[in-house]
Protein backbone atom coordinates (compact mmCIF):
# COMPACT_ATOMS: atom_id res chain seq x y z
CA UNK A 1 0.00 0.00 0.00
CA UNK A 2 1.35 3.42 -0.57
CA UNK A 3 2.89 5.51 1.83
CA UNK A 4 0.21 8.79 0.31
CA UNK A 5 -2.68 6.64 0.94
CA UNK A 6 -4.71 8.48 3.61
CA UNK A 7 -4.91 5.64 6.37
CA UNK A 8 -1.08 5.66 6.14
CA UNK A 9 -0.72 9.18 6.61
CA UNK A 10 -3.04 9.11 9.49
CA UNK A 11 -0.86 6.27 11.51
CA UNK A 12 2.24 8.08 10.88
CA UNK A 13 0.63 11.28 12.54
CA UNK A 14 1.39 9.65 16.06
CA UNK A 15 4.52 8.34 15.08
CA UNK A 16 5.75 11.70 14.17
CA UNK A 17 4.36 13.13 17.06
CA UNK A 18 5.62 10.83 19.73
CA UNK A 19 9.21 11.21 17.63
CA UNK A 20 9.09 14.97 18.13
CA UNK A 21 8.40 15.11 21.55
CA UNK A 22 11.35 12.60 22.85
CA UNK A 23 13.70 14.64 20.09
CA UNK A 24 12.69 17.47 21.81
CA UNK A 25 12.71 16.22 25.26
CA UNK A 26 16.46 15.48 24.61
CA UNK A 27 17.66 18.57 22.79
CA UNK A 28 15.97 21.29 24.66
CA UNK A 29 17.56 19.12 28.12
CA UNK A 30 19.28 22.51 28.53
CA UNK A 31 17.07 24.44 27.15
CA UNK A 32 17.47 28.40 28.17
CA UNK A 33 14.42 29.67 27.27
CA UNK A 34 14.12 33.94 27.01
CA UNK A 35 11.82 36.49 29.36
CA UNK A 36 8.27 36.91 28.11
CA UNK A 37 8.10 39.77 25.95
CA UNK A 38 5.94 42.61 27.67
CA UNK A 39 3.05 42.12 24.79
CA UNK A 40 0.98 44.76 26.50
CA UNK A 41 3.45 47.91 25.74
CA UNK A 42 3.39 46.69 22.47
CA UNK A 43 2.86 50.05 20.42
CA UNK A 44 -0.34 51.48 19.66
CA UNK A 45 0.59 52.94 16.51
CA UNK A 46 2.51 52.01 13.35
CA UNK A 47 2.75 52.54 10.15
CA UNK A 48 -0.39 53.87 9.13
CA UNK A 49 -2.37 51.37 11.48
CA UNK A 50 -3.77 52.54 14.64
CA UNK A 51 -5.28 50.95 17.85
CA UNK A 52 -8.85 51.26 18.07
CA UNK A 53 -9.31 49.00 21.35
CA UNK A 54 -8.16 46.22 23.20
CA UNK A 55 -9.66 43.14 23.05
CA UNK A 56 -9.68 41.60 26.63
CA UNK A 57 -9.44 37.86 26.96
CA UNK A 58 -11.27 36.08 29.17
CA UNK A 59 -9.34 33.92 32.43
CA UNK A 60 -10.88 30.99 31.07
CA UNK A 61 -9.72 31.26 27.71
CA UNK A 62 -6.30 32.11 28.52
CA UNK A 63 -5.51 29.44 30.36
CA UNK A 64 -6.96 27.13 27.78
CA UNK A 65 -4.62 28.55 25.85
CA UNK A 66 -2.09 28.26 28.13
CA UNK A 67 0.67 30.67 26.22
CA UNK A 68 3.04 32.63 28.49
CA UNK A 69 1.68 36.09 26.85
CA UNK A 70 -0.86 37.11 25.07
CA UNK A 71 -2.08 40.24 22.99
CA UNK A 72 -5.49 41.16 21.51
CA UNK A 73 -6.31 44.14 19.80
CA UNK A 74 -8.17 45.54 17.04
CA UNK A 75 -6.20 48.57 14.86
CA UNK A 76 -8.03 50.85 12.13
CA UNK A 77 -6.12 51.96 8.97
CA UNK A 78 -5.75 55.90 9.83
CA UNK A 79 -6.63 56.75 5.96
CA UNK A 80 -9.75 54.16 5.27
CA UNK A 81 -10.66 53.54 8.51
CA UNK A 82 -10.73 49.65 7.21
CA UNK A 83 -10.59 47.26 10.86
CA UNK A 84 -7.58 44.58 11.47
CA UNK A 85 -7.96 42.57 14.47
CA UNK A 86 -4.67 41.09 15.99
CA UNK A 87 -3.88 38.09 18.52
CA UNK A 88 -0.52 36.98 19.42
CA UNK A 89 0.37 33.87 21.92
CA UNK A 90 3.80 33.66 23.00
CA UNK A 91 5.08 30.26 24.20
CA UNK A 92 8.25 30.65 26.35
CA UNK A 93 8.95 26.59 25.70
CA UNK A 94 7.26 23.84 24.46
CA UNK A 95 9.05 21.29 25.79
CA UNK A 96 7.03 18.15 27.09
CA UNK A 97 4.68 19.19 24.25
CA UNK A 98 1.94 20.31 26.61
CA UNK A 99 1.60 24.00 25.75
CA UNK A 100 1.61 24.48 22.18
CA UNK A 101 0.09 27.44 20.07
CA UNK A 102 -3.71 26.09 18.92
CA UNK A 103 -4.04 25.73 14.88
CA UNK A 104 -6.91 28.09 13.69
CA UNK A 105 -7.58 25.49 11.67
CA UNK A 106 -9.06 23.83 14.43
CA UNK A 107 -10.19 26.72 16.57
CA UNK A 108 -11.91 28.15 13.67
CA UNK A 109 -14.62 25.54 12.93
CA UNK A 110 -15.15 25.27 16.72
CA UNK A 111 -16.18 28.48 16.76
CA UNK A 112 -18.87 28.15 14.01
CA UNK A 113 -16.27 29.55 11.33
CA UNK A 114 -16.84 27.34 7.81
CA UNK A 115 -13.57 27.80 6.01
CA UNK A 116 -14.04 28.68 2.07
CA UNK A 117 -10.92 29.26 0.49
CA UNK A 118 -7.66 27.81 1.89
CA UNK A 119 -4.32 28.78 0.72
CA UNK A 120 -1.21 30.44 1.53
CA UNK A 121 -0.16 34.28 0.45
CA UNK A 122 3.42 35.89 0.08
CA UNK A 123 3.99 39.18 2.12
CA UNK A 124 6.93 41.44 0.97
CA UNK A 125 7.86 43.28 4.29
CA UNK A 126 10.69 45.50 5.07
CA UNK A 127 12.45 42.19 7.19
CA UNK A 128 11.53 40.19 3.91
CA UNK A 129 9.30 37.86 2.24
CA UNK A 130 7.59 35.39 4.67
CA UNK A 131 4.37 33.02 3.43
CA UNK A 132 1.38 32.78 5.58
CA UNK A 133 -1.61 31.30 5.62
CA UNK A 134 -5.24 32.56 4.33
CA UNK A 135 -8.56 31.60 5.31
CA UNK A 136 -11.28 32.55 3.61
CA UNK A 137 -14.19 32.24 6.49
CA UNK A 138 -18.13 32.40 6.98
CA UNK A 139 -20.22 32.02 9.97
CA UNK A 140 -24.14 32.48 8.50
CA UNK A 141 -24.13 36.16 6.89
CA UNK A 142 -20.30 37.39 7.86
CA UNK A 143 -17.53 37.07 6.42
CA UNK A 144 -13.76 37.00 7.23
CA UNK A 145 -10.38 36.75 5.98
CA UNK A 146 -8.06 35.48 8.30
CA UNK A 147 -4.15 35.38 8.00
CA UNK A 148 -1.76 33.29 10.47
CA UNK A 149 1.55 31.63 11.27
CA UNK A 150 3.96 30.80 13.74
CA UNK A 151 6.66 32.65 14.07
CA UNK A 152 9.80 32.03 16.17
CA UNK A 153 13.36 33.72 16.55
CA UNK A 154 14.60 32.56 13.35
CA UNK A 155 12.03 32.35 11.11
CA UNK A 156 8.03 32.89 10.05
CA UNK A 157 6.52 29.48 9.31
CA UNK A 158 3.15 28.97 7.39
CA UNK A 159 2.81 24.97 7.67
CA UNK A 160 2.06 23.59 11.13
CA UNK A 161 4.07 20.77 10.27
CA UNK A 162 6.87 22.58 9.01
CA UNK A 163 7.06 24.62 12.21
CA UNK A 164 7.09 21.14 14.02
CA UNK A 165 10.06 20.41 12.27
CA UNK A 166 11.66 23.46 12.62
CA UNK A 167 11.03 23.25 16.25
CA UNK A 168 13.43 20.65 16.55
CA UNK A 169 15.98 21.76 14.48
CA UNK A 170 15.73 24.91 16.72
CA UNK A 171 15.85 23.25 20.07
CA UNK A 172 18.97 21.31 18.75
CA UNK A 173 20.51 24.48 17.93
CA UNK A 174 19.92 27.58 19.97
CA UNK A 175 18.33 25.03 23.05
CA UNK A 176 14.54 27.19 23.15
CA UNK A 177 11.79 26.17 21.84
CA UNK A 178 9.80 29.80 22.28
CA UNK A 179 7.21 30.25 19.37
CA UNK A 180 4.62 32.90 18.83
CA UNK A 181 1.45 31.94 17.02
CA UNK A 182 0.01 35.42 15.29
CA UNK A 183 -2.93 35.90 13.55
CA UNK A 184 -4.56 38.87 11.97
CA UNK A 185 -8.21 39.16 10.66
CA UNK A 186 -10.51 41.80 8.26
CA UNK A 187 -13.76 41.63 7.62
CA UNK A 188 -15.07 42.43 3.63
CA UNK A 189 -15.48 45.90 3.21
CA UNK A 190 -19.09 46.19 1.02
CA UNK A 191 -18.81 42.36 0.49
CA UNK A 192 -15.52 41.93 -1.20
CA UNK A 193 -13.02 39.30 -0.34
CA UNK A 194 -10.47 41.34 -1.95
CA UNK A 195 -10.56 44.12 0.27
CA UNK A 196 -10.72 42.31 3.47
CA UNK A 197 -7.37 40.24 1.85
CA UNK A 198 -6.04 43.92 0.83
CA UNK A 199 -6.90 45.12 4.01
CA UNK A 200 -5.12 41.64 6.39
CA UNK A 201 -2.32 41.88 3.72
CA UNK A 202 -1.61 45.19 4.45
CA UNK A 203 -1.45 45.40 8.46
CA UNK A 204 0.14 41.99 8.34
CA UNK A 205 3.51 43.65 6.48
CA UNK A 206 3.86 46.13 8.53
CA UNK A 207 3.03 44.63 11.46
CA UNK A 208 5.54 41.51 10.94
CA UNK A 209 9.26 43.15 11.03
CA UNK A 210 8.40 45.32 14.12
CA UNK A 211 7.05 41.89 16.06
CA UNK A 212 10.26 40.40 15.01
CA UNK A 213 12.40 42.89 16.66
CA UNK A 214 9.28 43.07 19.69
CA UNK A 215 9.66 39.37 20.46
CA UNK A 216 12.87 37.34 21.83
CA UNK A 217 15.86 36.77 19.43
Amino acid sequence: MPVSNPEWRGALVPVVLVAQFLLIHVAAGREHPPAPPPLARFPAEFGRWKLFFEDPIAPDIARELGADALLSRTYIETQTGSPASLFVAWFRTQRGGARQPHSPKVCLPASGWTPERVDEVTLDTAAGAIAVNRYLVANGAQRAVVLYWYQTPRRAIAGEWAAKLWLVADAIRDKRTDTALVRVIAWPAGGSDDAATAAAVGFARELYPMLREYLPR
